[in-house]
């Protein structure tokens, strides 16, 4: 017998110093990736990006990394409260609609930071 929580968990991208704004660039995408990789293989994940102002083709790369982890794993990734500017340039490749097709917030039963610092 086995147990699934069906639930999504919350992993929220801030930046190192409060106030800031984080980016999801070449460079950081990697530390992200190590972080949030293993948590979508044992279950549905939402990516709250409020703290994300700034995002390049390597962070976006990355998100679909995520998504199609979690895919393969049967679990679900989505994006929530991606600034103004992220959710324009998530459209203008294409793919906002499928990193926040069923987001819900109230689907979210727990939270964890991520911090993202430049190296």
């Amino acid at each position: 017998m086995s147990i699934e929580c069906s639930v999504a968990l919350r992993v929220v991208i801030q930046a190192k110093k409060d106030g800031e704004m984080a980016e999801l660039v070449r460079g950081l995408e990697n530390q992200m990736l190590d972080q949030v990789k293993p948590l979508v293989r044992n279950r549905s994940v939402t990516l709250d990006m409020r703290h994300v102002e700034r995002i390049d083709a390597a962070g976006i790369a990355a998100l679909i990394t995520l998504y199609c982890v979690a895919r393969q794993a049967n679990h679900e990734f989505t994006v929530s409260h991606a600034t103004a500017r992220v959710q324009e340039i998530l459209t203008l490749v294409g793919v906002k609609h499928l990193l926040t097709a069923g987001y819900e917030e109230e689907s979210s039963d727990g939270c964890l930071s991520l911090q993202l610092t430049a190296a």
